[in-house]
């Protein structure tokens, strides 16, 4: 801003001048509230170091002590944590919300979670009480959602419906991945196509697999019994090296190590755990 400009601002006064400062004030916090609803509401990441559990921050700070024999990811200001064989739920400050005596606990999704208590399996909300019915089930679709499918002497290809991009019928499958991209396979090896037609993963892997659960973001790509995950153009976030991997939830990630240890990523492929 010019410092002129600033200058007569500072010389308005009375209920004119207030009006000005808050519209000003307003606009400020408008241009601030994309940038602050990228964030998650904890920013914490499951952090372990050896076989002890805590949580750090984004960059891998400790602020919640390594108390626990296993942990899950904060969604909605809320995680499983777990301590020898009992889970529980706690909040961002660390504080208990339910004690811990489920056999198992999932993650929370759409205000609910699953858990199990003395032999028997039923969904909690937020504050741990028992939910009776089930939340209703999002219908599948079955149909082509960014074009459709061209096939040609057994061979499949696809037209885009925004644009001109045209992929060559000489692909085996192909599935859409519901953003923006293409999962493409010729005999046992999958690729990536993007929205104008270009290969930007090549035909080297064995699988690549996206959930609704998170959006079809990060997708899950496997190569001789190894997982990695794509980032948002289809290109390889994390290279294929963990024994199992998790669809990301609330912008974190659950691997296994090839020793077999558990830990988390987040969105740019950084690990939050130390043997």
């Amino acid at each position: 801003m010019p410092a002129s400009f600033s200058l007569r601002l500072l010389r308005i006064s009375g209920p004119a001048g207030r009006r000005v400062l808050l519209l000003l004030l307003a606009f400020h916090l408008l241009l601030l509230t994309p940038a602050l609803a990228q964030l998650s509401p904890s920013g914490l990441v499951p952090f372990r170091r050896g076989s002890l559990w805590g949580y750090a921050d984004q960059q891998r700070r400790l602020v919640l002590p390594l108390g626990y024999d296993d942990a899950g990811p904060f969604i909605d200001d809320i995680a499983w944590v777990r301590r020898r064989a009992n889970f529980g739920y706690i909040s961002p400050d660390g504080n208990p919300l339910t004690p811990l005596h489920f056999t198992r606990a999932e993650n929370f999704f759409q205000g609910r979670a699953t858990v199990e208590l003395n032999g028997e399996t039923y969904q909690i909300d937020r504050t741990g009480n028992r939910l009776s019915m089930a939340p209703d089930s999002t219908p599948e679709t079955d149909f082509m959602e960014q074009g459709d499918l061209v096939r040609r002497n057994g061979k499949v290809g696809f037209r885009f419906t925004v644009g001109h991009a045209v992929v060559p019928a000489e692909y085996d499958e192909i599935r859409d991945s519901y953003n923006g991209l293409l999962f493409v396979r010729r005999g046992a090896n999958w690729g990536v196509i993007n929205q104008k037609g270009k290969l930007v993963l090549p035909l080297e892997y064995d699988a690549i697999r996206a959930t609704p659960a998170n959006g079809y973001a990060f997708p899950i790509v496997e190569q001789a019994g190894r997982f990695g995950y794509l980032d948002a153009d289809g290109k390889l976030l994390v290279k294929p090296r963990y024994r199992e991997a998790q669809p990301f939830v609330a912008g974190t990630a659950r691997v296994l190590t090839e020793d077999g240890q558990a830990g988390y990523i987040n969105t740019r492929g950084r690990e939050f755990f130390e043997e």
